[in-house]
């Protein structure tokens, strides 16, 4: 495991004691900690100090970009080191990331069960403590689209369905400004071993039988 020196300045430590709001004082703490992992992982993977002269030089540094971590203590912003002619890369963001995907996941579970965007929006702001607009939500969604795509076009043929069930669910629908009624049309097959399964789904103007 890698060892790195960090330095906390004393004008850290009085904002992390002295603060009326202690979240702010560790944000700060965290931030600076983790921008100077950040520059000793960039200094490992180079070589060389910055401006050092040496011959185990493996790049150059071309600055830096911002980073926004969102964690427990408050939103941080972390300046990720760039390599010239090449990629920096670090493990820091590895936990973070498996993090806020199991977020997303989450935000689509609750749209798919019928959570409506503005209250999840209003669900990770308490939760998370950053906020998460209805049109971020809705973009995070469209991620299940082509998901949906593929299972309606799934080919049946696979297996015989001796017995087919169809029925309707009525719901509320917004078509063109307006808010109407729709029949969500439900296909389920009965397979030779007894189980049913879910063949498809689509909109019908009612639940009747040209439908």
């Amino acid at each position: 495991m890698a060892q790195y020196q960090i330095t906390v300045d004393s004008q850290l430590l009085h904002q992390l004691f002295l603060s009326n709001s202690q979240d702010t004082g560790v944000a700060k703490l965290l931030e600076s900690v983790l921008n100077q992992v950040l520059q000793a992982q960039a200094t490992e993977q180079l070589g060389a100090e910055p401006y050092e002269r040496t011959k185990e030089r493996q790049g150059y540094r071309n600055g830096t970009y911002p980073h926004q971590l969102t964690t427990r203590v408050g939103t941080i912003t972390l300046r990720v080191p760039r390599i010239r002619g090449g990629k920096f890369s670090t493990e820091l963001f590895a936990r973070y990331q498996r993090s806020e995907q199991a977020l997303v996941l989450a935000l689509m579970e609750m749209v798919v069960n019928g959570v409506s965007t503005r209250k999840v929006a209003q669900i990770t702001e308490e939760l998370c403590g950053t906020e998460f607009s209805k049109s971020t939500v809705s973009e995070l969604c469209k991620r299940l689209d082509p998901l949906v795509t593929a299972w309606n076009n799934r080919p049946l043929d696979d297996h015989p369905f001796p017995f087919v069930i169809v029925d309707a669910l009525v719901l509320k629908v917004r078509e063109e400004s307006r808010v109407r009624s729709r029949g969500a049309l439900i296909g389920i097959g009965v397979n030779t071993d007894g189980y049913r399964e879910v063949l498809g789904l689509m909109l019908g103007d009612s639940e009747s039988e040209a439908s």
